[in-house]
C-alpha cells in the first residue's frame, strides 16, 4: 500500500519558519523520523520511507501555495495513490495555536492551497490534518500574519506539536483516518 503525505508550504528561505510553513515542518519531522531525506523531484522534494510495511510518500511542493494541486495530483497519479491514502498537513486560521484536528474533506476555508486541491481533484474529499495557528492578528493583516514568524510563546512549544503531527500522520497511514481522529483530535 502507498500513502502520500503532502506538507503544505512556501519555497524560499523568506518563508521558510513563517505559520504559512508548518506543513514543510511537519512533512519534514515524518521523513526524520523515517530516516529519509528529501530529494528534488518533479514539483518540489520528496521523500521516501516505509512505516510499518506501507510505503509512504512525503512531499513538499515547491509550486508555491496557490498551484499545490498540480503537485498532489501528479504525484498521486505518477504513483497510482488513491484518494484514500492522500493527506494534506496544513495550517488553519480557525483553530487555536498548536490545536490538531484531522478531518475526511471539507472546504477549503479560504486556504489557497486547499483551494488548488479541491479544483485539481475536482473534489473536497480527502484527508488533511488541520495545524492551528490562531487568528492573532487585526483587520487588513492576514497575509502579514500568515507570512509572519512564530512569536516566542509559540516557538518554545513548536517542536512538541511538530512532532505530536508528525505521530498522527504515521498514524493515519497504519491505523487509518477514523482511529487517527479518535486518537489524536484536540490534542
Amino acid at each position: 500500500m502507498k500513502y502520500l503525505i503532502v506538507g503544505l508550504g512556501n519555497k524560499g528561505p523568506e518563508y521558510e519558519n513563517t505559520r504559512h510553513n508548518i506543513g514543510f515542518k511537519v512533512a519534514e519531522k515524518i521523513a526524520e523520523t523515517l530516516e529519509v531525506s528529501f530529494n528534488t523531484t518533479n514539483f518540489g522534494w520528496m521523500a521516501e520511507g516505509k512505516h510499518k510495511g506501507r510505503k509512504v510518500f512525503i512531499l513538499k511542493p515547491d509550486t508555491y501555495m496557490n498551484l499545490s494541486g498540480n503537485a498532489v495530483k501528479f504525484w498521486m497519479q505518477k504513483e497510482n495513490i488513491p484518494l484514500e491514502n492522500v493527506l494534506i498537513v496544513t495550517d488553519d486560521l480557525a483553530l487555536p495555536f498548536g490545536t490538531l484536528r484531522m478531518k475526511m474533506k471539507g472546504s477549503d476555508a479560504g486556504h489557497n492551497g486547499l483551494k488548488s486541491i479541491n479544483e485539481k481533484l475536482q473534489t473536497q474529499n480527502y484527508a488533511r490534518l488541520r495545524f492551528g495557528i490562531s487568528a492573532d492578528f487585526s483587520e487588513g493583516r492576514q497575509v502579514d500574519y500568515v507570512l509572519g514568524t512564530w512569536n516566542e510563546e509559540e516557538s518554545g512549544k513548536l517542536a512538541e506539536r511538530i512532532e505530536m503531527f508528525s505521530k498522527a500522520s504515521l498514524s493515519f497511514v497504519f491505523a487509518g483516518i477514523n482511529n487517527t481522529m479518535s486518537a489524536f483530535n484536540g490534542k
